[in-house]
């Protein structure tokens, strides 16, 4: 079997890459180890910055986004139930736009399915290898039977999980991480949202984010201990702790119910570089997480998208190496612009351990700054809404 470009993951990366590739007549394989229900039931954040949104019109699939997805022109912030609404429209006339991970996921795949591009789910044992050299190889099996697709480049979107970061060797890749002593409990509900924008919340309990999914299905997050489990959480308990971070009025408003979902996600901060060796690209989060205070990791994988497919475009368009020789440089100075703004708000918001007394008086001078200075405000509003891609 031979492909142009093997791309191992079908997450947003993954097939937003086989999207653009595949409209440009670029010939692309996905091999996913999971099952296509699994992929689609993973609950993830779905703020997309403006260029992201952009980018799924430009490759087709954004129809259904632009139909059903909330626009929000600002984000609201509140300290010890002292709120703040950030104009984002005013501030730096750009806007995000709430669609769920999962529905841009499903409208990548049955974009996929209906040209019938190539996609293997439940792929087992899967292998990149010989990327070193001009001729790299994906092994893998399908029920029991094992295959080898020869191509020119693969492109590892496989998470941070996955096996193509793994089968880099130890000297030739660098990681960089930091893992925070807490992580988000999040509930998802079928009640209307508490508020029209997100709610980021400071409070000496802990963070507490207001999100949703739509007009009638909300997401609540609350910090919690790194080391705590779900199973310490019972719908009373989490509606009390968060009714207890919000200010008094949202916490009026608040509708609650039973939860559809209820998870603890890990918090941390992580960047490997470089992010391409030889014939093999890594993107998403098969090179970088950071924390979801900022919205910023589906987005940040499609940034690394761009540049990866606007190299190999290049490369199979004007038989030019520089995009790909440069891709890994390109990407990175973005990623830890990202990972530097992901990492502030989540020093602004939460309550960390060893912080005490002094780390809280910092947080709270931050926040009066943020609120009367334009130039701050300008700068939140311009990381949150997305650098130029």
């Amino acid at each position: 079997m031979r492909t142009q470009v093997a791309i191992v993951g079908a997450g947003p990366a993954g097939l937003l890459l086989g999207r653009l590739l595949e409209r440009r007549g670029i010939d692309t394989l996905i091999i996913e180890q999971r099952d296509r229900d699994y992929v689609l039931g993973r609950i993830r954040a779905g703020v997309l910055e403006h260029e992201t949104a952009d980018m799924l019109d430009q490759a087709g699939i954004g129809k259904r986004m632009r139909a059903e997805g909330l626009v929000h022109d600002g984000i609201e912030l509140c300290f010890d139930g002292e709120r703040h609404r950030l104009d984002l429209r005013a501030l730096v006339d750009r806007h995000v736009i709430v669609y769920g991970q999962t529905e841009v996921t499903a409208d990548l795949m049955r974009a996929r399915e209906q040209t019938g591009a190539r996609i293997v789910y439940g792929a087992e044992d899967v292998m990149p290898l010989d990327f070193g050299g001009s001729q790299p190889r994906l092994r893998y099996t399908e029920n029991g039977i094992s295959h080898e697709v020869a191509c020119d480049f693969i492109a590892g979107c496989d998470g941070f999980h996955g096996i193509c970061r793994q089968s880099v060797p130890d000297n030739a890749i660098t990681s960089f991480e930091r893992i925070y002593p807490f992580g988000w409990l999040g509930v998802l509900v079928d009640q209307p949202p508490v508020a029209p924008e997100l709610i980021y919340a400071h409070h000496a309990r802990g963070f507490a984010l207001c999100s949703m999914r739509s007009n009638t299905r909300s997401r609540y997050y609350v910090q919690v201990p790194s080391d705590d489990s779900v199973e310490n959480w019972s719908d009373d308990r989490f509606w009390d702790e968060l009714r207890a971070r919000l200010s008094p009025e949202t916490a009026e408003c608040l509708q609650t119910g039973i939860s559809i979902e209820k998870s603890i996600a890990p918090l941390r901060s992580f960047v490997a570089e470089p992010m391409r060796f030889g014939r093999m690209f890594l993107a998403g989060d098969a090179a970088h997480i950071v924390p979801p205070t900022g919205a910023k990791g589906l987005n940040l994988a499609a940034s690394d998208v761009r540049y990866l497919a606007d190299a190999l475009i290049e490369y199979y368009e004007e038989k030019s190496t520089s995009g790909i020789d440069g891709y890994s440089e390109r990407a990175l100075r973005r990623v830890w612009k990202a990972e530097r703004f992901s990492w502030w708000m989540t020093s602004l918001l939460h309550v960390f351990p060893e912080s005490g007394g002094f780390g809280r008086r910092i947080q709270r001078a931050e926040f009066d700054y943020l609120t009367t200075s334009l130039a701050a405000a300008q700068s939140l509003a311009e990381n949150y809404t997305g650098l130029p891609v």
